[in-house]
């Protein structure tokens, strides 16, 4: 036998030649392994789920600011800003009372604006494309004479998937306050 040229107890394979098998070996189940996760990770419903749930929130927010926001010198541009972030009844309801809404926006000659304090979801079902979301938000609200108040309210909102975007559905005051048993 010649040194050098055998591995160990005879197997026939050149030092080198075992050491390029092993690693070759190992990088093909380190590959495997990688490739096992990421199509888990890249299939995996979590990922989707948490898109929807942040584009939910952030659609229902600008909703909420949009129908609290209304100035009578664009009263137009300020309702079709409403009927576009609104669906179902509630967009029904808008529509259909819009022009005496306007003409009661144009007397009073006020400037309504709001602005999102912060917001959460409280419900999102995915599959049925239905949400629900909480927006505290401060109002101000400037009458013709120069004075203005602020506000601050909370609303729920009910939004609803429409053509893959989200829109608010519904919208009420939020119970202020707890009832306690006295």
């Amino acid at each position: 036998m010649r040194r050098g040229t055998r591995g160990p107890a005879g197997l026939g394979a050149p030092p080198l030649t075992a050491l390029a098998v092993a690693l070759a070996l190992t990088a093909a189940g380190f590959g495997t392994w990688a490739g096992r996760d990421w199509y888990a990770a890249a299939h995996d419903g979590t990922a989707g789920y948490a898109e929807q749930r942040d584009a939910a929130l952030a659609a229902g927010e600008q909703a909420v600011q949009n129908l609290n926001t209304l100035d009578h010198r664009s009263i137009s541009r300020g309702l079709d800003l409403w009927e576009s972030s609104t669906t179902g009844e509630l967009h029904e309801q808008l529509a259909s009372g819009r022009d005496e809404f306007a003409a009661k926006v144009r007397t009073a000659k006020t400037v309504t604006t709001a602005k999102v304090l912060s917001g959460a979801l409280t419900e999102l079902d995915d599959r049925a494309g239905r949400a629900r979301v909480l927006v505290a938000l401060r109002v101000t609200v400037k009458a013709p004479g120069g004075a203005s108040t602020d506000k601050d309210s909370r609303m729920l909102g009910e939004l609803t998937r429409t053509d893959g975007h989200w829109k608010l559905s519904a919208l009420g005051q939020a119970p202020v306050g707890g009832t306690s048993a006295g």
